[in-house]
């Protein structure tokens, strides 16, 4: 599986491990392993990745940079794939949305379930564990308003980037 995600920025990867401390019993994801989705590019791992790079990057030529905020702490209940519940900072950006819709568009839905309209843009913080500790650290927090300047391209099989693209200023 492949995907374009955006980095998240230090702060944020510090407040999910503050908040990844109250959830012992969950498995937390540890630094370096939050992004924020923006879109699955392809499902078959067989897909030849540099046609769909290309394909992204001409896409995303001229987009520029753009403004995210984390805001509040939420709890996704039945999450469509893996372990419940799942605590996630809400991501709140019109121009990741828009993106998002415009990759659609291109390359169509790969997963029903967590695109299209279903698309809630989020960072993981925790999976598993107590619903009732998810609970208690869910609500409002401090907002912590990021620039998005860079986008990277994820190999989800290996858990890992496997490019980036600069938005130019």
């Amino acid at each position: 599986m492949y995907s374009l995600n955006v980095p998240v920025p230090t702060r944020v990867a510090s407040a999910a491990s503050e908040v990844a401390r109250e959830l012992p019993q969950a498995r937390i994801r540890n630094r370096g392993e939050h992004t924020l989705g923006v879109k699955r590019l392809a499902s078959d791992q067989n897909a030849q990745y540099s046609r769909i790079e290309a394909q992204t990057r001409e896409l995303l030529r001229g987009q520029p940079p753009f403004e995210a905020r984390i805001s509040e702490i939420g709890v996704f209940e039945n999450p469509p794939v893996g372990t419940a519940p799942v605590v996630h900072f809400v991501v709140e950006s019109p121009e990741l949305l828009a993106l998002h819709d415009r990759l659609v568009e291109r390359f169509g839905i790969v997963d029903e379930e967590i695109e299209g309209n279903n698309y809630s843009p989020h960072v993981t913080i925790a999976r598993g564990g107590s619903r009732e500790m998810a609970e208690r650290v869910a609500g409002d927090i401090e907002p912590i308003n990021w620039s998005v300047t860079e986008l990277i391209f994820w190999d989800a099989t290996h858990n890992q980037p496997v490019s980036t693209v600069s938005l130019p200023a």
